[in-house]
């Protein structure tokens, strides 16, 4: 057989305690030697380029015992799930493992400064008994990075030995500089990355939690939407929804309603006049339309004078909703048409809103994988979902890349069939 490479994380040593599972009568483990293939299209597989991607789930051995701290930090936007990972990391921590002290950093990783004046919370599974019925996060959150010694310092002052962080691109390249110092310094702290972003962005990974409730709900507001649009003569529901770089909840939301007759990605340029002239031949036959747009698409469009970043170092994106409501309406009033737009902007509702039951699901498996690579000692990677398996991987892996909707792929040629445009709109 040809090459083949094993991606394995970083482990931070030999395993020796028998694991608790095995005292409860459990028969399936999993070892670091068990694999899926990371390729799925035959052109993909080739003897020169095969990866096996280790599979998540409990050891027989574990690097830590119940006697170890453990704590939490949450960072970045708001996302459906937040709760459930927490309370998943918690129960299986205390309830599986018999680890006692669980502590949640407040306010993402500025909870770890050595100056702040809020102390982490004492988690524990009858204070997280409910909290997955709520959206947002208990231990609230933030953007940025404070200095990594005063992060490792906070880290040895409360004795942690895994610490689990839930975020996006920020948090991950902070958790994988976090474990690279710590290795640098000779410690003994594992760092574990459950992966957050509503986007579903993360390169390689099936899917982010929280996505699936995005959609859901996108896709009610969508309906609110062509409501509005069928209420008045030429309505126009305008929907600017999140998508910072991919298009996949306007994606999935427009096949999930498809009232949608106008879906704008970032992975696609527009050509404004002949989507001006598109819609009016939309209007002149149904007298209404619904639109819905990513945050990020025609950024090129915008002024980029004067760009500001934010904490986590991303451009701040200029307001294409309002930009395209400002076109439509000098369009038709230069052409004197009559319009109605009603314009939608439901993104913090929906980041903020609790976990649907597929996403609750998944995060309690993504929750309980976090805890099982922590315990066998597993440090500076994430865990995930590849080709439908829970798998582990090295930070490094993902560091700085993204998925994007393929322009000639599936999904966006599903698009363009659901909603009737044409071709002619995208340059």
């Amino acid at each position: 057989m040809g090459n083949f490479e094993d991606i394995h994380v970083d482990v931070l040593g030999e395993c020796e305690f028998d694991s608790p599972f095995l005292k409860k009568g459990r028969l399936s483990f999993v070892d670091n030697s068990n694999s899926i293939l990371m390729q799925t299209h035959r052109e993909e597989v080739t003897e020169e380029n095969l990866q096996f991607l280790e599979l998540a789930g409990p050891r027989k051995k574990n690097y830590f015992d119940k006697s170890i701290a453990c704590g939490i930090v949450t960072c970045g936007g708001l996302c459906p799930g937040i709760n459930d990972v927490i309370r998943g990391i918690v129960v299986e921590l205390y309830e599986q493992y018999g680890v006692r002290k669980v502590l949640g950093f407040r306010y993402g990783f500025q909870g770890l400064r050595s100056n702040v004046d809020f102390l982490p919370i004492d988690l524990n599974p009858k204070n997280v008994d409910d909290i997955h019925t709520r959206g947002g996060t208990i231990l609230s959150s933030s953007r940025g990075f404070p200095p990594l010694e005063e992060v490792v310092e906070s880290l040895i002052k409360y004795n942690i030995k895994i610490l689990f962080t839930i975020g996006g691109d920020g948090t991950i390249r902070g958790a994988s500089d976090i474990a690279q110092y710590i290795k640098d310094k000779g410690l003994d702290i594992a760092v574990i990355a459950i992966p957050k972003t509503i986007d579903n962005d993360i390169a390689y990974i099936d899917k982010s939690f929280g996505f699936e409730t995005a959609v859901q709900e996108t896709a009610h507001i969508i309906e609110s939407a062509h409501e509005e649009a069928k209420g008045a003569f030429n309505g126009i529901g305008l929907i600017k929804i999140m998508g910072r770089e991919a298009g996949f909840i306007a994606g999935y939301s427009t096949l999930a309603n498809i009232n949608v007759n106008f879906c704008l990605i970032p992975e696609k340029k527009i050509n404004m006049l002949n989507f001006l002239e598109i819609l009016k031949k939309r209007l002149n036959k149904k007298q209404h339309a619904v639109i819905l747009v990513s945050e990020g698409f025609g950024q090129d469009l915008l002024s980029q004078e004067n760009q500001e970043l934010d904490a986590s170092g991303n451009i701040k994106l200029k307001d294409i909703g309002h930009y395209l409501k400002d076109e439509i309406e000098k369009y038709f009033d230069s052409i004197k048409v009559e319009t109605n737009i009603k314009y939608f902007n439901p993104s913090y509702s929906i980041r903020s809103v609790p976990a649907n039951a597929m996403d609750s699901a998944y995060c309690l498996i993504l929750a309980q994988s976090a805890v099982h690579a922590g315990m066998a000692g597993k440090t500076n990677m994430l865990v995930s979902l590849v080709n439908d398996h829970y798998v582990y991987l090295p930070i490094n892996m993902i560091r700085n890349k993204k998925k994007r909707v393929n322009p000639l792929g599936r999904l966006w040629y599903t698009v363009m069939d659901s909603t009737l445009q044409p071709k002619e709109i995208f340059k």
